[in-house]
C-alpha cells in the first residue's frame, strides 16, 4: 500500500540536477465497468440426460464438478467455456476460455425447482454516497420477506497512483459487504478489490444472496486507506436493487441460466451447447429371463443381451442414439408428439424392437474401433408434418414405415432370406416388366454431409466408385445429407450404399398378383422370381403332390431339372414361409430332398430349382397396390444379399487433415523476453522484446501483459515477438495465446514473469580521462574522455565534473568532491574548465538522472608561480571555533566539526521518550531531523579589504563528503572523513558551491556590492571582497559535509615603465600611471610590499647622485644632485616593479 505521508529514507538514484529526467508514463486507462448479463436458454421440451461431458465422466448431477465439466460442451462464439482437456474437479485459471461464467441447469422433470439468480422484479434505490475508511454506509432493506437477494453497485470514479517522478499507474481499493438480520449483528458476506487505473467512472455489481430473518440491514465498509493528493480511490455507494426471483419451474423443459461478466463479453455472445437430449423409452426386461436392455453412457447406443426376446413391454426413459427408439418416442409422446393421436396398440412394437437391434448392432467405424450400425443425433426445433418426421426419422436406419392391418410397422433394409416366390405361374398373364436407370444418372461419386461433433459444423465424406466404374460413366457427384448423423464412420457406410444401389439394384420390376400372394407380401419384403422369358429356362411352378422329402412338379416336359452344379429347391409352405433344401436327386417329375421340410407343402403350392449355373432374381418389394379388389400390383427394386459385407467390410478411414476456423491451435513455446534500451524520436526508450518459437498454421497471436497492480494489457501481433516500451522496475507477467483464422485463442497459453529495471540500470563509467594546458591560456585546462556507450547518456544525459582541491594522489572520490562547471551534454567528450591544483572527477548521469557507480579522474598539479603575492590564504574551518560565519538552514556537526545542511524537522517530531539515547537511529543526528534542507548558505566571517581596487586572482578550496544522515556515527569503525557510506551508496545527490561578490567602495563605508557569483577560480578586480558558500541537496535523505572551505587570493605582479622624462633641478614627486598593492594592516602589513624602482639618468657627470623619497604604491619623489650635493636637473627613466594594477 502506497502512503504519500511515509518517507522511505535509502539509497537510490541520481536526483537529477540539471540532468534530464524520464519523462512521466500513464497505465493505459482499459478499467472496465464490471456489471453482468443473465441469459436464459431452453434446450429442450422433455426431461434430457443433460451434457455430454460429465455425463462420460460420470459426474452426478447437482455437484460442481458435474457443471464444471458441462462448461466444457457450452461455447460461447463457437469456443468453449472450459478446455476440454481439463480437471472437472479442479479447473485452473488457465483451463478457462471465458472468465467468471456462472452456469445453473435444469434437466427438464416434473416437477423441478426454480432457479436462482433468475429476477423476476428489481425494485432500484439510489445511495449516491462516498464510503470513506472507518465511516461505513448502512442501509435497510423493505421488510419484504419475498425477497431473495440484494444487487449492490458499487462506482470508483477515479483509481489511479501518481507516483513521485510524474508516473501515473494503477491502484487498489478494498472493501467488505455486509448484512445484518434481524438486528443480530454484521457478518462480511463478500470482500473485493478492484485493481487497475481508471480516469473515468468504473462500475462493478455484486448480488448477495439473502438466507435470514427480516429485517435486513447492509453496510458497505471501505477497509482501504482514504484517498490522497497523490493516491486517487475514492468508493462510491451509487444503489441497491432489492430482487424478488422469477418463481416459476418450467416443469417439462430443460433450460440455463448463464451469467455473463461485462469486463469480459462486449455484447452478447453466440451460444451452442452440447447435450444429451430427451430421455425415451427403450425396452423392457425380455421375456423368459432373456435379460435387460442397458444404454452404453459413452455413446448411447442400446445394448442388447444375447438372446435378447422381446415381450412387447416397453421400459424406463433413458437417453439413448437409437433411431428406432426415437421415433418411438415422438410418435407417442403427447407433449411434442403423436401420443395424443398414437398409442402403443397402434404400432408393431416388434418392429421396432427388431429395427432398434439391428441399428445397434457393433460395426467398423474405419478407425480400428466399433460403433452402433445406426445413431441418430437430431435436434428438432421447428413444427414439420407427422408424415415427413416418420419418413425422415425412419430413412436414418433405412426403414420404411407401413400402416397395415391398423398398426404402424417398420420394415428395414436389413440382410435376409427371399420369403416369397414368384414365377409365371403365379402372377399376371402379362407376366414380369422390367425398367432401369439411366446410365446417365448413376452417381460414381457420393458426397455426405453430416454434423461433425468435434468442429460443431457440416463435414463432407466423399465415396467413389471403383476406377472402371468411374470410367465407364464419368463422373457424375452426388450430394446428400445425413439427417441426424454425427459419425464419419455412419456418413460413409450411407454413401457406400448409395453407390452400390446405383450400380447393382438399378433394376425395378413391377408385376400383377392373386389375392393369394397380394394379402402376404409387405413393403420391405424380399421375394425371388424365377423368369423363364429372362433366364431362358423354366425352373420354377407349382407342385402337383408333396411329401416333406420329395415333391412333384406340375411339367417336366417343359421344365430344365438339373440334377447337376449343386441344386437346391425352394417351396412356399402352408405357413406363408418359404424354406429351401438341397436336392439329392431327380428322377422325371420327382425331386428328392436332401433332408425334411418342416410342413408338407400344399398342392398348386409355388416351388422353384436353382443351382450354380442359374438362380433366381432377388428383388425388395417397394409397394403393393390393391387394383380390383382380387389382383395387387407389386413393384419391387432389384436386392443383392452381399451389399451389407461392402457397405460394411470395415475398410480403414483415412483420417482427414482437418482445417477449419473453429479448430483452436496450440500455444506457443519457448517464451523469453531481452531488455534493452532503443533511440525512437531521438529519445532512449527502454522496452521488453518478448520472443517465442512460432506456431504452425498461426499468422496472428494475443498477447496479454500485466505490471504490478496495472490492468491486463490485451495485443494482437502477427510476428512471433512482442514489444513493451517503457518498461519500469518490477515484473511483466506475460500470457501469449496462439490465434486460429477465425481469432479465436489457443486453449492455454505460454505463461511466464520477467523481471525488469526500465532504465535504471546506471551507465557505465566514464574511461579515458585526461587533462592538458591550454596554450597561451594559464587560467583553463581541456578534459577529455570517451564518449559514453548508453543511449540514455548520450540522448538526454550529462558528464558532471567535479573538483577536488584537497586532494592529488587520486583518491578523491564524486560524492567528496563539488561542481567544477555547469553539467556539459551526455554526447560530450571534452570541456575547458579553471585550472586549478588538485583531482578532476567525472561521471555520467543518465537522462533519469541516475550516476555511472565509478568515476573517471585526472590529477593536475599546478606550478606554483612565484612572482605572484600571496595576499592571504582564508580558512573558515581553520578558525576557533570553526565556521562563525552566517549561517542559514546550515549548522556545524559538533561529531565532525563539518559544516552541513541543516534539518527540516522539528525536535517535536523525534518521537521518542526525553531521556532515550541519541544513538537511537531515529535521532542519529538532531541536526538532520526530518531529512535534510534542500538548500542553504554560509557567509564567510570576515570581508577581504584590498585597501584599494585590485585585480584579485582568486582560487576556491573545498574539502566534502556527501552521506546518509542516516547513518550512525557510533557504527564508524574508522576516523572522519575517510569512511565511506555505510549502506555502499554513493550520495552523489549533494553540492556546494563558492560564491564571491564585490564592490570597488570602502567596504568599512556604505559600499554598493555587485550580486554573488560562483567561481572556481578567476579575476576580480575590486577592493571589497564577500564570500559564501551555497550547499545544496536534492535528496533529502542526502546530506553534504564541509571540512575545510576557504580561498588563495593572490595579486599578479607588474612593471611600470616610464621614458625620456626631463627635470628640472630639484625634488620632483612622480605618481604611477596604476597603484600598486603594497599591503594593508589586515593583509601582510602596511607597505610591506612596496614596489622598486630602477632608475636610469642620462649623462651622469662624476659624482652626480639621485635620491629617492617618499616611495608609496601611488609614486615616488627623485631628486638628482651633483658632487656639491646641489639639485640639478636631467633626463632619466624609471622602472617600477611591484604587485597589482590599481
Amino acid at each position: 500500500m502506497i502512503e504519500d505521508n511515509k518517507h522511505i529514507a535509502g539509497s537510490g538514484g541520481g536526483g537529477g540536477k540539471g540532468g534530464g529526467q524520464d519523462p512521466p508514463t500513464i497505465t493505459p486507462d482499459n478499467l472496465h465497468s464490471k456489471q453482468f448479463a443473465t441469459l436464459l436458454d431452453l434446450i429442450s421440451e422433455g426431461e434430457i440426460e443433460g451434457f455430454s461431458s460429465p455425463s462420460k465422466e460420470g459426474r452426478t448431477k447437482g455437484t460442481t464438478a458435474y457443471k464444471n465439466a458441462a462448461k466444457k460442451d457450452i461455447f460461447l462464439d463457437d469456443t468453449p467455456i472450459l478446455s476440454s482437456t481439463a480437471d472437472s474437479t479442479d479447473p485452473q485459471n488457465v483451463d478457462f476460455n471465458h472468465q467468471n461464467v456462472d452456469l445453473d441447469i435444469r434437466f427438464g422433470t416434473d416437477p423441478q425447482t426454480k432457479m436462482s439468480k433468475v429476477s423476476g422484479s428489481a425494485s432500484l434505490f439510489n445511495v449516491g454516497v462516498k464510503v470513506e475508511n472507518g465511516s461505513p454506509i448502512t442501509r435497510q432493506l423493505t421488510n419484504n420477506s419475498d425477497l431473495d437477494a440484494v444487487k449492490i453497485t458499487v462506482t470508483v470514479p477515479l483509481l489511479q497512483v501518481i507516483e513521485d517522478d510524474g508516473d501515473v499507474v494503477g491502484s487498489s481499493v478494498s472493501f467488505d459487504i455486509q448484512l445484518q438480520y434481524n438486528g443480530g449483528g454484521f457478518t462480511t458476506i463478500h470482500s473485493d478489490t478492484i485493481r487497475g487505473r481508471t480516469a473515468d467512472a468504473y462500475n462493478r455489481e455484486y448480488r448477495i444472496e439473502l438466507t435470514g430473518a427480516h429485517p435486513v440491514d447492509v453496510r458497505l465498509v471501505k477497509t482501504s486507506e482514504n484517498s490522497t493528493d497523490r493516491i486517487q480511490r475514492d468508493l462510491i455507494w451509487q444503489s441497491y436493487s432489492e430482487l424478488e426471483d422469477d418463481s416459476s419451474t418450467y416443469p417439462n423443459s430443460a433450460f440455463t441460466r448463464l451469467r455473463l461478466d461485462s469486463e469480459f463479453f462486449s455484447r452478447i455472445p453466440r451460444r451452442t451447447f452440447r447435450v444429451r437430449g430427451v430421455k425415451v423409452r427403450i425396452p423392457g426386461a425380455g421375456a423368459n429371463s432373456s435379460g435387460t436392455p442397458t444404454v452404453d453412457l459413452q455413446t448411447g447406443r442400446i445394448e442388447y443381451p444375447t438372446g435378447y426376446i422381446f415381450n412387447g413391454v416397453m421400459g424406463a426413459a433413458q437417453w439413448t442414439t437409437c433411431p428406432a427408439m426415437i421415433l418411438l418416442d415422438l410418435l407417442t409422446n403427447t407433449r411434442y408428439g403423436l401420443g395424443n393421436h398414437i398409442i402403443d396398440s397402434n404400432l408393431d412394437l416388434f418392429s421396432f424392437v427388431t429395427a432398434s437391434k439391428f441399428s445397434n448392432t457393433l460395426v467398423s467405424d474405419g478407425f480400428g474401433g466399433q460403433e452402433a450400425r445406426f445413431a441418430c443425433n437430431i435436434n428438432i426445433q421447428t413444427s414439420v408434418e407427422a408424415f415427413s418426421v416418420i419418413n425422415t426419422l425412419s430413412g436414418i436406419m433405412r426403414c420404411m414405415p407401413i400402416w397395415s392391418e391398423g398398426a404402424l410397422l417398420l420394415t428395414q433394409d436389413s440382410p435376409k432370406d427371399p420369403s416369397y416366390l414368384f414365377t409365371l405361374a403365379n402372377v399376371g398373364p402379362e407376366g414380369f416388366s422390367y425398367t432401369g436407370s439411366s446410365l446417365k444418372t448413376r452417381s460414381t461419386v457420393v458426397a455426405v454431409s453430416y454434423f461433425n461433433m468435434e468442429t460443431r459444423d457440416l463435414d463432407y465424406e466423399e465415396v467413389e466408385a471403383e476406377a472402371a466404374y468411374r470410367s465407364k460413366y464419368g463422373l457424375h457427384v452426388k450430394r446428400v445429407k445425413a439427417l441426424g448423423c454425427t459419425s464419419r464412420g455412419q456418413a460413409r457406410r450411407f454413401a457406400k450404399a448409395i453407390l452400390f444401389a446405383e450400380q447393382r439394384e438399378t433394376e425395378a420390376v413391377s408385376f400383377s398378383v392373386s389375392m393369394e400372394s397380394g394379402c402376404v407380401v409387405r413393403p420391405g419384403a424380399i421375394i425371388s422370381i424365377s423368369d423363364p422369358a429372362r433366364s431362358g429356362i423354366r425352373r420354377a411352378g407349382r407342385i402337383n403332390t408333396a411329401t416333406t422329402t420329395q415333391i412333384t412338379v406340375d411339367n417336366s416336359s417343359d421344365t430344365d431339372l438339373s440334377d447337376q452344379n449343386n441344386p437346391k429347391l425352394s417351396v412356399i409352405l402352408p405357413n406363408g414361409t418359404v424354406e429351401t433344401k438341397n436336392v439329392t436327386s431327380i428322377s422325371g417329375k420327382v425331386i428328392t430332398l436332401e433332408s425334411a421340410l418342416s410342413q408338407t407343402p400344399n398342392v398348386n403350392s409355388i416351388w422353384m430349382l436353382e443351382n450354380d449355373t442359374v438362380s433366381a432374381q432377388s428383388f425388395r418389394v417397394m409397394s403393393v397396390e390393391e387394383r380390383d379388389g382380387i389382383s395387387y400390383g407389386i413393384s419391387a427394386l432389384a436386392y443383392v444379399n452381399e451389399k451389407y459385407a461392402f457397405i460394411e467390410d470395415g475398410e480403414t478411414i483415412t483420417p482427414q487433415q482437418i482445417s477449419t476456423l473453429n479448430l483452436l491451435k496450440p500455444p506457443p513455446q519457448g517464451l523469453s523476453a531481452d531488455e534493452v534500451i532503443v533511440l525512437i524520436n531521438n529519445q532512449p526508450v527502454s522496452k521488453l522484446i518478448v520472443r517465442w518459437q512460432p506456431v504452425t498454421g498461426v499468422s496472428n497471436y494475443m498477447v496479454n501483459y500485466r505490471f504490478d497492480n496495472n490492468n491486463i494489457v490485451s495485443a494482437i501481433t502477427s510476428s512471433p515477438d512482442f514489444e513493451i516500451f517503457n518498461t519500469k522496475v518490477g515484473s511483466y507477467e506475460v500470457s501469449v495465446f496462439s490465434l486460429n483464422a477465425a481469432q479465436e485463442a489457443s486453449a492455454t497459453s505460454a505463461t511466464d514473469t520477467f523481471n525488469t529495471i526500465g532504465k535504471t540500470a546506471v551507465p557505465a563509467d566514464v574511461t579515458g580521462v585526461s587533462a592538458e594546458q591550454i596554450p597561451g591560456d594559464s587560467g583553463s585546462i581541456r578534459l577529455s574522455w570517451n564518449k559514453s556507450t548508453d543511449l540514455d547518456v548520450t540522448h538526454g544525459g550529462f558528464v558532471y565534473i567535479r573538483h577536488d582541491s584537497s586532494r592529488t594522489d587520486g583518491t578523491g572520490t564524486f560524492e567528496n568532491a563539488v561542481d567544477l562547471i555547469e553539467a556539459v551534454p551526455g554526447n560530450s567528450t571534452s570541456a575547458i574548465v579553471p585550472a586549478i591544483t588538485g583531482e578532476y572527477i567525472l561521471k555520467f548521469q543518465d537522462d533519469g538522472g541516475r550516476f555511472s557507480t565509478g568515476e573517471g579522474s585526472a590529477v593536475v598539479q599546478l606550478a606554483d608561480n612565484s612572482t605572484n603575492l600571496l595576499v592571504q590564504t582564508r580558512r573558515e574551518d581553520q578558525d576557533v571555533p570553526k565556521f562563525q560565519g552566517v549561517k542559514i538552514n546550515t549548522a556545524v556537526d559538533e561529531a565532525t566539526d563539518a559544516l552541513n545542511l541543516a534539518g527540516v524537522g522539528l525536535f517535536d517530531d523525534i518521537g521518542v521518550t526525553i531521556g532515550s539515547s541519541f544513538d537511537d537511529p531515529i535521532i542519529a543526528s538532531i541536526d538532520d531531523i526530518g531529512g535534510s534542507a534542500p538548500s542553504g548558505s554560509y557567509d564567510f566571517k570576515d570581508t577581504l579589504d584590498l585597501g584599494g581596487v585590485f585585480s584579485l586572482d582568486l582560487v576556491r578550496h573545498f574539502k566534502t563528503e556527501g552521506f546518509f544522515p542516516s547513518d550512525l556515527f557510533d557504527a564508524r569503525q574508522s576516523a572522519f572523513p575517510t569512511t565511506g557510506n555505510f549502506d555502499g551508496t554513493e550520495a552523489n545527490d549533494v553540492d556546494a558551491q563558492l560564491f564571491v561578490r564585490t564592490t570597488q567602495d570602502d567596504p568599512s563605508g556604505s559600499p554598493t556590492y555587485t550580486a554573488f557569483q560562483p567561481f572556481a577560480s578567476g579575476t576580480f578586480k575590486a577592493r571589497g571582497f564577500q564570500f559564501r558558500t551555497v550547499l545544496t541537496s536534492t535528496d533529502r535523505d542526502q546530506d553534504i559535509r564541509v571540512f575545510e572551505l576557504g580561498y588563495t587570493a593572490k595579486i599578479q605582479a607588474r612593471q611600470e615603465i616610464r621614458t625620456n622624462i626631463t627635470q628640472s633641478a630639484g625634488a620632483t614627486a612622480y605618481t604611477f600611471d596604476n597603484a600598486f598593492f603594497t599591503g594593508t594592516a589586515a593583509l601582510l602589513g602596511v607597505n610591506s610590499n612596496l614596489p622598486s624602482v630602477n632608475i636610469t639618468a642620462q649623462n651622469l657627470a662624476s659624482g652626480d647622485y639621485f635620491v629617492i623619497t617618499n616611495l608609496s604604491g601611488t609614486g615616488f619623489t627623485i631628486d638628482f644632485k651633483n658632487s656639491s650635493n646641489a639639485s640639478i636637473g636631467k633626463n632619466f627613466s624609471y622602472t617600477a616593479v611591484g604587485f597589482g594594477k590599481g
